[in-house]
């Protein structure tokens, strides 16, 4: 995502730039002896372009003047960017790696108790039942769209402690918050009644021209149809649209647990990839494309039409092994069939599309967006309860992912340099389990001079894992918001889940790997 310069402070005010320590260059006096030769050092990186994170350096000693990566697309920073260890302060001379600072180790632990919290939200809900004096304590901490915000709150607390108000408040404020918006955002509108309407009423026809049994129909387009739509609408819009079709017409009917986590499962995976057709719709494409000059044409040829292929297989698949549960069971209230007029839907299509466009620009797309709640007032009737709550949840999750992610670059960027291109795919792909995929691509695009087999290795290997867990891609939280509920005591088993992305992430795989 763009964003303003690096000069710019938060307030549009002007942050100068400060040179490198040393003595200036020039002629030496009478009185000075001739400067000494020093050996060339290698160019620093350039600022990434739009797309991508760009930084400024900033004066004065301290940690929060060390490399900060961002977690999501297009992050400004106020920190100083390094792209090699030899080029930060104070290299280890054997290592050539810095020694970690208190705030970067401090991050990594809240950030690895982030992610064994997500793995425990169950037993939160259970100490809910066992302690009900404390119930709203433990249902609060079992909440996976809690879960990173808290661990945020935590950091900057530790922060606050270890370096003081200004440097804890410079770092927050140095991060870039546009995704969160824009997720709540797009996750509100997309799910409005009008849209969802429109969206089930093309499903519905298309579902007639196929020849199996309406409720599988309507279960292959969900999990096929939708998620490449989600490189034109973006994947968190994708991502809504199918989770409330999902929710509504199979979740809520009482399917089995089984297929419930095989559909999520296969849902993230495919939301992940199937934003791939285009350079825009995908957090992790979306960070490198302005570095290394991707366009949509070369997006489709090089990863949309075997990510288009592994999303068919994988929906196609699925439904065949459960079609006979789903015909049972399948289809739950039509709402597809409920009236709506043209021009209600067409004015809230407008609002979706402008807020795509914008995307790169919270100040337009959140203006739209208030525009946006006051029409859906004047017009309640043809409205149904906006997902306030949900989507401000999801906002709080990823706003949480990108503080902790912040302080990450000191061990994620080495284990992305050096590597075999195959073996970086899987690396990269295992790694977007506990982190970030945008965030790992971010780091990717610092690196100079890397090849188009590691270009591709790293981007294909970080959507490929966007299905395994509910941070390896940024609208995972808003699917999760949505079908919870059809889960026992309204949570999702981090572990089950995994397993059951391992197929179609498998699928996935293979699709880029041998085609």
């Amino acid at each position: 995502m763009q964003e303003a310069p690096p000069e710019a402070g938060l307030a549009g005010q002007a942050i100068p730039l400060h040179p490198p320590s040393g003595k200036a260059s020039g002629r030496p006096s009478a009185h000075q002896h001739p400067p000494r030769s020093e050996p060339p050092q290698p160019p620093r990186p350039p600022a990434p372009a739009s797309g991508s994170a760009r930084v400024a350096e900033t004066s004065g000693p301290g940690w929060h003047n060390r490399a900060c990566p961002a977690s999501q697309p297009s992050a400004r920073l106020r920190l100083k960017t390094w792209a090699r260890a030899s080029d930060r302060p104070n290299p280890n001379p054997h290592t050539m790696s810095p020694a970690v600072t208190a705030p970067e180790l401090v991050a990594a632990v809240c950030f690895g108790l982030a992610v064994l919290h997500t793995f425990s939200t169950g037993l939160f809900a259970r100490l809910a039942h066992s302690q009900p004096r404390h119930a709203g304590l433990w249902h609060l901490l079992g909440e996976v769209e809690v879960v990173f915000g808290f661990w945020a709150f935590v950091l900057f607390a530790a922060l606050f402690w270890l370096s003081g108000q200004a440097a804890a408040v410079d770092y927050v404020e140095g991060r870039n918050f546009t995704e969160p918006l824009f997720v709540f955002v797009i996750m509100v509108i997309a799910a409005s009644r009008p849209i969802l309407v429109s969206v089930m009423q093309l499903v519905d026809s298309l579902a007639g021209l196929l020849p199996n049994a309406r409720p599988v129909a309507v279960f292959f387009l969900c999990l096929g149809l939708v998620p490449l739509l989600g490189s034109v609408i973006t994947e968190p819009a994708a991502m809504t649209l199918a989770a409330l079709m999902l929710r509504d017409r199979f979740f809520s009917q009482g399917l089995s647990t089984r297929l419930k986590y095989a559909t999520l499962g296969m849902l993230f995976v495919n939301i992940s990839i199937g934003g791939t057709l285009t350079h825009f719709a995908a957090p992790p494409v979306l960070m490198v494309a302005g570095p290394w000059q991707w366009d949509t044409p070369f997006m489709f040829a090089t990863f949309g039409w075997k990510a288009a292929l592994a999303v068919v297989i994988n929906a196609s698949v699925l439904s065949l092994l459960f079609r006979r549960e789903l015909t049972a069971r399948g289809l739950g209230r039509e709402a597809g069939t409920e009236p709506m007029p043209l021009t209600v839907a067409a004015i809230h299509m407008a609002f979706l599309v402008g807020v795509v466009v914008f995307a790169h620009h919270p100040v337009v797309f959140m203006g739209l967006f208030l525009f946006f709640l006051g029409y859906t007032t004047a017009y309640a009737r043809h409205q149904s309860p906006l997902i306030l709550r949900e989507g401000l949840l999801v906002a709080f999750f990823l706003a949480g992912l990108v503080v902790l992610g912040g302080l990450q670059q000191w061990w994620l960027q080495p284990l992305l340099t050096g590597i075999e291109p195959t073996a970086l795919f899987f690396l990269a792909t295992g790694l977007t389990a506990i982190t970030d995929n945008a965030a790992l691509t971010y780091l990717a695009s610092l690196v100079q001079g890397v090849s188009d087999e590691f270009k591709y290795a790293i981007v294909a290997g970080a959507v490929t894992g966007g299905g395994l867990s509910i941070i390896a891609n940024a609208p995972n939280p808003a699917g999760i918001a949505i079908l919870k509920v059809g889960f026992d005591e309204q949570a999702v088993s981090p572990l089950k889940l995994l397993l059951a992305a391992l197929a179609p992430t498998s699928v996935a795989a293979l699709a880029f790997l041998l085609l």
